[in-house]
């Protein structure tokens, strides 16, 4: 039987086709909502416990990268994966439209400042990839540089993974229509209007043309230091399961322990 991690993979060298991956399909999982949700909470739980035990140790540390089309789920994602963490050691980061600083520098600059340090988790919602997806949809460089891009990514990838980071990169793959209904929850709910902007519209005339700049992207920066995972995200409870899945996965790999504290404790009285 397959785990998740392997489930989802994006195949290092392989190129991936988004057509070929169903959004409302719930691979490795045969039970209802209801069944998916308590397995959700009973993954939270023991993500809870290794969180704890990853900043408790301050020996390992977590990246986990979140993109997806508007209205994908990375927030909710956020929330529902994350719900009951220690909040000292998980910090989240958002990449929006760059400011003038930012665009002054390499592209890089401004997502390294939010690598985790030991004992972290950091979770990037929406990151560098950016940077070659709104890139080459919008041309805002040639293509000569957004492919250059790809390389200064999986080396940047490479040094953090070098230096001690664990990376998981999730790409949350919903359908057109899926991302028709949610937009327009946005205009319909006013608890939800906020979220709602103007580009989004355009932004999704643009469908087509992001599927291919993620396709060739994530097909270019998989590798087994930072590897990519496509989670099928029309349905949230599976979305949030998938992803969960992984990030226990990842986190049991590293077989974290408690530190010890100091040995002349034991049989200690406080009065």
């Amino acid at each position: 039987m397959t785990t998740a991690s392997e489930r989802f993979l994006v195949q290092p060298g392989k190129q991936l086709r988004l057509a070929d991956v169903d959004p409302r399909k719930t691979p490795g999982f045969d039970g209802d909502k209801d069944a998916g949700k308590a397995r959700t909470a009973a993954l939270n739980a023991r993500l809870e416990e290794l969180q704890e035990t990853l900043y408790a140790s301050g020996t390992h540390r977590l990246l986990v990268v979140l993109q997806a089309m508007d209205a994908g789920g990375k927030d909710g994602t956020i929330r529902s994966v994350f719900d009951g963490v220690n909040p000292q050691g998980v910090k989240v980061a958002c990449f929006k439209q760059p400011t003038a600083t930012e665009l002054a520098h390499d592209f890089l600059w401004r997502v390294h400042p939010h690598a985790p340090a030991a004992g972290e988790i950091a979770i990037w919602n929406r990151s560098h990839y950016e940077d070659v997806l709104i890139a080459r949809v919008h041309d805002l460089c040639n293509e000569t540089c957004w492919r250059a891009r790809y390389e200064h990514i999986a080396a940047f990838e490479a040094m953090l993974a070098g230096e001690g980071t664990t990376i998981r990169k999730f790409f949350l793959h919903i359908s057109k229509d899926e991302q028709r209904k949610r937009l327009q929850e946005r205009i319909d709910d006013p608890k939800k209007r906020w979220k709602w902007s103007s580009r989004d519209l355009d932004e999704r005339r643009r469908w087509d043309d992001y599927q291919l700049a993620y396709e060739d992207a994530l097909t270019a920066t998989s590798t087994a230091a930072a590897p990519w995972y496509v989670i099928p995200a029309d349905r949230n409870w599976f979305r949030d399961l998938a992803v969960s899945e992984i990030l226990v996965e990842t986190l049991e790999a590293m077989q974290l322990r408690m530190p010890p504290g100091d040995p002349g404790i034991a049989g200690l009285q406080v009065t």
